[in-house]
Order: C-alpha cells, then structure tokens, then sequence
C-alpha cells in the first residue's frame, strides 16, 4: 500500500488589521481521523470554529500556529511578515511536511519541501480549511486578550480591523503598542503627524481575516 504525502495546509488571519499580529497556521491532517464540517473560517460561525479547534489540535498529525508581532510587521511590512509566517510555521511541523500547499497566489520562500499557492484554496482544500480555522481562533483569542492591557480601543469586538468604533477610539487615544504604526490610519493618528508618500493607504480598510 501506497504511503500517503504529508501535505501541509498553510493559511493566515489578520493581515488587514491596524492593530495585532498577523497569526499564520499550518496543519497536516490525519487520513485516518477525519474532521467532518471544515470550511474556510470566513463562513464559519464563531461557536463553529471555537468548536473545531481542539478537534484540529486533537487529529491532527502535526499542527503549528505563529504569531508575527506588529514591530516585525511594520520593520518588513505586513506581506513579508505573512510570508515569514508561513514558513516558521511549516518549519516547526514535527513530523515534517513532504509538501505544503498555501492559500492565495504566492508561496513564501525557505520552505523545506516543495510548495504550491491554490487561490481560493481556504475553500476547496481541507488541510488549508484546517489551517485557517487554527489562524483565525488563535489571532480572536489574542485580540481578546489585548483587551484587557487596552480596553479603550475595543478589541475585543472589532479583533483590531478599521470598524468604526476602532477608528473613533484611536483618534481619541491615538495609537497603543500594539498598534500598525506602518498602516496609514494609525500613522495619521500619531502626534505631530507629517504627511508621508510612503505611508500607504492599501490597507486603510479591513482586508478579509
């Protein structure tokens, strides 16, 4: 009998945030424990996902979450950051990854095994469902935790992308730590704020997790 790859399913939550790291996973599934219900994490429910992530921990045959901090996001910018995300993650699967397969249209670099970007892959593939329902709990839950160091800005509702309660907040208090001072929003609300052409406006409105 044929042995089968372990195929790795890498995704990520929270590039479009002004606040908060981007959280990056990778999962490589069991095919003898089968995880019934798995979907890409934007169609989920909140109580759906929360109940599929300890059964992801628990089946899986390796799984990783990595946390890519904001000074890092906003030293490298937030592309760079998901791409070193990603391969941390499959760097750190025990055991290994024999080929990773990347929702979206690029494939970072200093992957151990060969790689593939699926567009839309979050939707069809369901190592990489796997992988954006581990992202996607893991960033809520340390929003949610950030809450409780900064209360003012209500992260634990908006999770740190541009809703209008979080705008309104961080013009009153101006930026926290934990905010993505290379994101032209939070760079605008800086005291004494200059003008910058390279300051950019890509991410001024939230970006799907």
């Amino acid at each position: 009998m044929t042995r089968r790859l372990r195929i790795a399913g890498v995704d990520e939550a929270g590039r479009g945030p002004l606040a908060g790291p981007v959280a990056v996973a990778a999962v490589i599934l069991h095919p003898r424990r089968p995880i019934d219900g798995l979907d890409d994490s934007k169609k989920l429910t909140e109580k759906r996902r929360e109940a599929l992530y300890p059964l992801i921990v628990e089946r899986a045959l390796a799984w990783r979450v990595e946390f890519v901090e904001v000074d890092e996001i906003d030293r490298i910018n937030i592309f760079q950051a998901t791409m070193v995300g990603m391969a941390r993650a499959v760097q750190a699967l025990a055991p290994a990854a024999e080929r990773v397969i990347v929702d979206g249209n690029r494939v970072p670099r200093d992957l151990p095994c060969p790689a593939r970007a699926i567009v839309g892959g979050d939707a069809t593939e369901q190592a990489i469902m796997a992988a954006s329902v581990l992202a996607k709990v893991a960033r809520d839950r340390a929003m949610v935790a950030l809450h409780q160091t900064y209360p003012d800005y209500g992260f634990d509702r908006h999770k740190g992308y541009s809703a209008p309660l979080h705008l309104a907040a961080l013009l009153a208090h101006g930026p926290c730590p934990q905010h993505r001072r290379s994101f032209a929003p939070v760079a605008r609300a800086l005291p004494d704020h200059i003008a910058d052409p390279v300051t950019s406006d890509l991410f001024a409105e939230p970006l799907p997790a």
